[in-house]
């Protein structure tokens, strides 16, 4: 009896998950069979995650619990539920239980360090500042680019950044992913993000409506709620996270607790490269994704949901020096409109924030 691989949308038997991580037991590290490095992978490029370390003990034995805090109304999270679905943590030998957080990033963040959780997936632009102030929690991926969004009302004339000064923007919360990205793009447009526009936070559900009331004249959120409230002809989109210098800047990353680093590298790696591969997996089939995390309760169609992934930039997940360049990047930025402190050297932060499992 052969192994065949798996038909598109069942999950891969336990004898072909074996074999499969036998083979890749025999790779170099970090090289598949044509021999390309595993990272950073193009749309024609095949993602190969690299072995594992043992893969083939880790197979046999049981697996590895792991909890994995995500937020089941993020659709740029997709790819925990994608892994888990289609098998791709349990070849890579885990057991992820997922913990659906809706908290503060704070609370979110302090879960992992305390080992309430052992990883998340979340908004670089949310989780940085809070790492700033020293818990023990360790970014080891990048997952995607994209999914912030803001809109503007076209009765208002608000089509492009520099309209909006003096103006209102909804958002939901002061220290939301999207007002900080925004407010960078602001002060690149010459607006003072402090004190150039009115931050005004609502129910995110209801950021729309503040709009449409002539409360605000824009709205800053992510997607799925931003993507559905695009296709309203009264809303121009006026800018992305992917506008610009930023087409190449990761938005989610993958963080992993530090004492789980310490104790169990191997698991932290596991992890890392199991979302990475599901992330890749998002990227060349949207479709599929977006039917997996509507059944975890999605907002939106599954066209919708599947166009919303083909906007991400799921083929981008930097890792190593790429991403401690874009950590950086972000940390000087977040100086800038007074996010990080002053005082703080970037470079070092960045060094100490993130954690190469994978090499």
């Amino acid at each position: 009896m052969t192994d065949a691989p798996p038909r598109p949308g069942l999950l891969p038997s336990r004898r072909f998950l074996l074999r499969a991580g036998a083979a890749a037991a025999a790779l170099p590290f970090g090289l598949g069979v044509s021999g390309s490095r595993a990272w950073g992978p193009g749309p024609s490029q095949p993602f190969d995650p690299g072995p594992l370390c043992r893969p083939a003990a880790a197979a046999t034995g049981p697996l590895k619990p792991i909890k994995l805090a995500w937020n089941a109304t993020a659709i740029c999270t997709a790819a925990a539920p994608l892994a888990k679905e289609r098998g791709i943590f349990a070849a890579h030998g885990l057991d992820v239980e997922f913990v659906n957080f809706g908290g503060s990033t704070e609370a979110l963040l302090e879960a992992i360090a305390t080992g309430k959780a052992d990883a998340g997936i979340g908004m670089a632009l949310r989780w940085l500042k809070p790492l700033e102030q020293g818990f023990d929690v360790k970014i080891t991926a990048g997952l995607h680019g994209g999914c912030l969004r803001l809109l503007g009302a076209k009765a208002a004339g608000i089509t492009e950044v520099a309209a909006l000064k003096g103006k209102t923007i909804a958002i939901s919360d002061h220290a939301s992913p999207a007002k900080n990205f925004f407010g960078l793009l602001l002060a690149k447009a010459g607006i003072d993000p402090e004190n150039g526009v009115e931050w005004r936070p609502y129910p995110a559900d209801l950021l729309n409506l503040a709009v449409e009331k002539g409360e605000a004249q824009a709205l800053a959120d992510a997607d799925p709620r931003t993507w559905i409230w695009r296709k309203d002809e009264r809303f121009a989109e006026v800018a992305t996270n992917l506008s610009g210098e930023y087409a190449d800047r990761t938005c989610c990353v993958v963080a992993v607790r530090g004492s789980l680093i310490r104790g169990d590298r191997a698991a932290a790696a596991a992890l890392t490269r199991a979302v990475l591969e599901a992330g890749h997996r998002v990227h060349e089939n949207p479709e599929d994704a977006a039917r997996i995390f509507s059944g975890y309760g999605g907002k939106g169609s599954i066209e919708d949901l599947a166009a919303m992934l083909k906007s991400q930039h799921h083929g981008d997940r930097p890792v190593g020096a790429d991403l401690k360049r874009q950590l950086v990047l972000y940390g000087d930025e977040l100086k800038q409109v007074n996010v990080l402190k002053r005082t703080t050297d970037t470079a070092k932060f960045a060094e100490r924030v993130y954690a190469d499992v994978l090499s």
